[in-house]
């Protein structure tokens, strides 16, 4: 026989209304929490390949989207959250130079969700998907917004070639003028660090290449991908005094492009141009579908230690890292794909058939060459970390026929060498140096054709 209470109710009445009670006061705690769940950035990344929007929290968010035609829309609903300064300022980020949004609209739906309105300038393909914590992020919310037709880095490389050029099938051009060097920063400007450097030893240049000739015989460019390490929400390392590796690795990038560009048998592609990520395996297929001779993936990377300095060249490995740090730095700029956020839920059959091991064809030998030549020449203008190429399985490298080599400009870790990574004069010299450095190779190992595995689609 079940109490009574004063109210009539029997004792386990009692229970069963106090349980359900705390379990409702327990729903609207978490619905609480969730309402009030934390946007904690917004960030937007423009580029000609796609246009990426994080949205970064303190927990996982929940979302559902839909596309919206005539005109082109693409709405998102954030679940569980309120609108805050944060999100508000999410349509401020938005510039007209951004290729495929007009402008970006957030407001309140209803109670607990936000809704993102983004104005498209023409159709395109989304991709959305979350991230889980890693690095210095929290939760991220993804929006990739691609177009319907990819970017095409061989069509946008043959549409900087001249008509004459293009119908030759990218013959060499007639020599052209030396590139006009990149803009120096002021005497007053210049960094204190700059007397320090260790001038290059008067050296005879380097003889001139022979052009490449494809599998017919016809002259044809030589092509170099150029590949700035890093970029958009992954910044890589980070000096002292708050530099990020991306962007210095993208000045440098630029500057060798132009200088590759201005040789009459030479041009450059770069993997990307502005402040975007790019997945360490589509860089390798960007690499492949322009049909590079050479793959130059430039960095600028931190150690434990802020002494540590000096310039490096790596290239792939296929028996094991030829040093500890070797290991380690390839172990860490291989979580590139983790901090810059790739969507795991999208495969690429094509492109993983494309990841073949390097023993199987003879780019490690050429690797080791080209890595030679060039870590020659930077020793004229930098202390080198180590006098030898090193070796380590870095991803990034790993283009079945493509002789490919990682260069580590300086320790963006070491305070002197922030400093003059920073320089626009140094800059300028690095460029010239590993220009000079793929010449030399150039000169002695002219490419002649490429392999059939490089023309497939």
């Amino acid at each position: 026989m079940s109490s009574r209470f004063p109210d009539g109710k029997s004792l386990s009445r009692r229970r069963f209304l106090g349980s359900a009670g705390a379990s409702l006061l327990l729903l609207v705690s978490r619905s609480g929490q969730a309402a009030t769940s934390t946007v904690l950035a917004v960030r937007v990344w423009p580029a000609k390949d796609y246009t990426r929007i994080t949205i970064e929290s303190r927990e996982s968010l929940v979302f559902t989207h839909q596309m919206v035609h005539n005109p082109e829309r693409l709405v998102v609903d954030l679940e569980g959250i309120e609108l805050n300064e944060i999100l508000q300022s999410l349509p401020a980020k938005i510039t007209g130079q951004d290729p495929y949004i007009q402008l970006i609209r957030a407001g309140r739906n209803r109670p607990g969700i936000v809704r993102l309105v983004i104005d498209l300038k023409s159709e395109i393909v989304p991709q959305i998907f979350t991230l889980k914590p890693v690095g210095e992020y929290g939760h991220r919310l993804v929006l990739d917004l691609y177009p319907t037709e990819p970017v095409d880095p061989l069509l946008a490389l043959l549409e900087k070639l001249s008509p004459e050029e293009a119908a030759a099938g990218g013959a060499a051009p007639p020599a052209k003028a030396d590139a006009k060097p990149a803009k120096k920063l002021a005497e007053a400007e210049r960094k204190p660090v700059e007397a320090t450097r260790r001038e290059a030893p008067a050296e005879p240049a380097p003889p001139q290449q022979p052009a490449a000739k494809d599998d017919q015989g016809v002259t044809r460019l030589i092509t170099i991908a150029i590949d700035p390490g890093h970029g958009g929400e992954d910044p890589g390392a980070v000096g002292a005094a708050g530099s990020f590796e991306k962007h210095v690795t993208l000045s440098v990038g630029r500057r060798l492009k132009a200088r590759i560009d201005a040789e009459p048998n030479m041009r450059a592609m770069l993997t990307r141009d502005a402040d975007y990520f790019v997945p360490l395996q589509q860089r390798v297929a960007k690499a492949r579908r322009v049909q590079a001779d050479l793959f130059v993936s430039i960095h600028a990377d931190a150690f434990i230690s802020p002494t540590a300095r000096g310039s490096s060249v790596f290239v792939l490995s296929d028996k094991g890292a030829s040093s500890t740090a070797a290991r380690w730095l390839a172990q860490k700029e291989n979580s590139a794909d983790l901090i810059g956020g790739i969507n795991l839920g999208m495969k690429d059959d094509h492109l993983a058939r494309t990841l073949l091991d390097l023993s199987q064809t003879a780019a490690i030998n050429d690797s080791l060459k080209v890595g030679k030549a060039v870590l020659g020449e930077l020793g004229g203008i930098n202390r080198l970390h180590k006098g030898e190429v090193e070796q380590a399985s870095f991803a990034v490298l790993k283009a079945p026929d493509i002789p490919s080599i990682l260069i580590e400009t300086a320790f963006i870790s070491n305070p002197e060498e922030e400093a003059r990574l920073n320089d626009e004069a140094y800059q300028d010299r690095m460029a010239d140096a590993i220009l000079r450095g793929l010449k030399r190779y150039f000169a002695k190992n002219p490419p002649l054709s490429k392999s059939k595995l490089a023309r497939l689609d």
